[in-house]
């Protein structure tokens, strides 16, 4: 699976060309603050050197450099590693006649952002994806091959498989199984297909799941959920690898749960009883934790439930297009019209959520990051995944720890941590320059400089300049 997620780098062709603003093969970046990826403490004025793709030395600022390198003098900048985005999607849901009210008309439809989503991940730093779910897996296993070969701008892909849905779904796009034989079937054609990983979600039963997470096993992949009908517990039970939306979707304490049936509720009124020191909270994370189940925190997706939310700023909303925006403002104002009962609730289920997630890191859990850009705007790819790191800074984990968790932890469960992830010796060169020092300011992850992807340096504002207006139409 690693070499399928990371092929020999490709030179880029004619439609990538345009974007590339240090195609040098030999680079070095001297007077560079590092920032490793592993939690260490940041390096300062370092020279990084890179070649072939790969980063071929680190030294002390002043050392000489070597000669064929060319010289990027990087005082006040520093790197890191290349964001590793663990829920990421190529699509943008959208709801046709939306209105201020937030009622629309059926079906949901989610549109596939072939064009931008791909460009928008590269541009904020974000060197390696997984797409956790996908409506048009064919397209995204496409994209993925043109990305490899050259033919298109965008990060490494770890392509995950159609949603393994259950009967039930809100969604049209989404196949429903027909149980434990189809959804060894599905997992078995996708995984010929060229996908490397799966997503359960919300309406899948029991058995189905353990049939799927069986078959993907079975071929060396792995599964996650976005769950509902099935708890959190039972998952684990069923040799589930990693669980979506932090502690969001856990319905195990939900009145009423009914088994292979998602209730109403959702999952809220189990994590506003979770706490790290309740007993069932605690019991979770042990289990989690013993059977070596990862967990994605996706902060972005909620924050409108933190009484910190605020509104997106005018870089972002540039990119969406005329109706995507109008989408977003109305959801934005929507946010403001709540009850204070309601924000009050909400606020409970994010100081539970932020506390799980500390405690679950704590207790030697794997916690990956990502943002979960399925639609209304206030989600975007690639500003997404550097919020996501943001969020988790401002949830009580250090900036160091922060990166961390969106970058070495993600390599961690893809199997990648021995080529990406973290700043060393014969890694892969995907990096990402700033200007500033994120581990003072964690908001400095947004300064992007530079991307890195095998060792080609790409132009953030020429990557983005191509996509404004297009986010949410293609």
């Amino acid at each position: 699976m690693a070499a399928a997620i990371l092929p020999p780098p490709a030179v880029p062709g004619k439609t990538v060309q345009p974007f590339v603003k240090l195609g040098d093969a030999r680079i070095a970046l001297a007077h560079v603050r590092i920032i490793d990826g592993t939690g260490a403490p940041a390096q300062d004025d370092r020279l990084l050197l890179i070649d072939g793709g790969k980063i071929v030395g680190i030294g002390a600022g002043g050392d000489p450099v070597p000669a064929g390198y060319r010289v990027i003098d990087a005082t006040g900048q520093t790197v890191l590693p290349g964001i590793v985005g663990m829920h990421d999607h190529m699509y943008y849901a959208a709801r046709p006649n939306l209105t201020s009210e937030g009622k629309s008309e059926p079906p949901i439809m989610v549109p596939e952002m072939a064009f931008s989503s791909p460009r928008m991940y590269l541009a904020a730093g974000v060197t390696t994806m997984r797409t956790t779910g996908a409506v048009e897996p064919a397209t995204d296993v496409n994209i993925k091959r043109a990305i490899d070969r050259g033919d298109l701008p965008g990060p490494h892909m770890d392509v995950t498989g159609p949603y393994l849905e259950g009967a039930s779904s809100p969604f049209i796009q989404m196949q429903r199984l027909k149980g434990a034989d189809d959804a060894r079937r599905v997992v078995a054609f996708w995984a010929d297909h060229g996908v490397t990983s799966f997503k359960a979600y919300m309406n899948i039963t029991r058995d189905e799941l353990k049939a799927a997470i069986d078959e993907a096993h079975r071929r060396g992949l792995k599964l996650t959920g976005h769950l509902c009908s099935v708890t959190y517990p039972e998952a684990a039970a069923l040799g589930i690898d990693d669980l979506e939306h932090g502690f969001f979707v856990n319905t195990q304490l939900d009145p009423g749960k009914s088994p292979d049936k998602c209730p109403d509720s959702g999952g809220d009124p189990t994590l506003t009883a979770m706490t790290p020191g309740s007993a069932a909270g605690a019991a979770l994370i042990k289990l989690l934790v013993d059977r070596h189940v990862a967990v994605t925190s996706t902060l972005p997706v909620f924050e409108d439930a933190s009484p910190a939310y605020k509104i997106l700023p005018p870089r972002q909303l540039e990119l969406l297009t005329a109706e995507a925006r109008t989408a977003y403002l109305y959801g934005f104002a929507r946010v403001g019209r709540r009850s204070d009962a309601a924000r009050a609730e909400l606020a409970t289920l994010w100081t539970n959520e932020i506390a799980m997630e500390r405690a679950f890191a704590a207790a030697g859990g794997l916690l990956l990051a990502g943002p979960d850009p399925t639609g209304d705007g206030h989600v975007l790819p690639g500003f997404g995944d550097q919020r996501a790191i943001e969020l988790l800074a401002d949830a009580g984990f250090t900036p160091l720890e922060a990166i961390r968790i969106g970058t070495f932890n993600g390599a961690t469960y893809l199997g990648l941590a021995d080529r990406i992830g973290s700043i060393a010796v014969g890694k892969h060169a995907d990096l990402l320059l700033v200007c500033g020092d994120p581990s003072r300011r964690i908001a400095d992850i947004e300064n992007v400089e530079t991307v890195f992807k095998d060792g080609v340096g790409y132009d953030p504002a020429a990557l983005l300049s191509s996509v404004r207006g297009r986010y949410g139409q293609y």
